[in-house]
């Protein structure tokens, strides 16, 4: 009995969200690189931050047209840690929905918009990072590998400092955008603190379920 492969950077239903990706053959030439980046769910995420750019550039201001440039980089990273499809695909849409939000001026019109995008999409952001690093570096344990209780209690640990790290940067971002290139962007000290609250919390959690994923065959931080 033959077996059809699945198409390149579709998600493996048997593969937790923790665990790498299968490592595909090395792509050979523009074509193999162009299904690397735009198979599966996540290549119709990076085509849509494609599209994004451009229409930044067509019909928004270079604020915004840098803002959808940067987005657009931050959605090949996945593929440096081999991150599985599901969690590529859901932390470009993040990143992706994050942007259009502050773009928009949704989270002026709001309320509770910014809380749930630093809640959720630092999370996205922070398990991707870690899986990054401690797969590119081996500097911080990689939550897919069986591990004593105290390793996988400090790999937590390490997602929610790594998504705190990353908050701390972008406040500092969001305080230069303000000084420096546009007033309208909104800083405020209780936005910032709490801010910073909601993506070490959504980081925390995010690190807890990529144990709970790699422990139980589902992964990640999808349920």
């Amino acid at each position: 009995m033959t077996t059809t492969p699945a198409p390149v950077g579709a998600p493996d239903e048997g593969v937790p969200l923790g665990r790498p990706a299968p490592r595909a053959p090395a792509p050979a030439g523009a074509r193999g690189v162009l299904a690397v980046l735009l198979g599966g769910p996540a290549g119709v995420v990076r085509v849509a931050g494609v599209v994004c750019v451009v229409v930044a550039l067509v019909g928004r201001d270079p604020v915004d047209a840098a803002l959808f440039s940067l987005v657009l980089a931050g959605l090949v990273v996945p593929l440096v840690g081999r991150v599985d499809p599901r969690l590529d695909a859901a932390y470009g849409v993040g990143l992706l929905l994050a942007a259009w939000s502050g773009a928009l001026g949704l989270y002026e019109r709001v309320a509770w918009l910014d809380v749930v995008m630093h809640l959720v999409v630092t999370g996205l952001v922070a398990a991707v990072v870690h899986l990054v690093i401690a797969r590119r570096t081996g500097a911080v344990v990689d939550p897919a590998r069986p591990a004593p209780g105290v390793t996988r209690a400090a790999s937590v640990a390490v997602t929610a400092a790594l998504g705190m790290a990353l908050s701390v940067a972008w406040e500092v971002g969001e305080y230069l955008g303000n000084a420096y290139v546009d007033p309208e962007i909104y800083v405020g000290y209780a936005d910032t603190v709490g801010d910073l609250v909601m993506g070490g919390l959504g980081s925390a959690v995010a690190g807890a379920l990529l144990l709970r994923g790699a422990r139980g065959g589902r992964g990640g931080v999808a349920a």
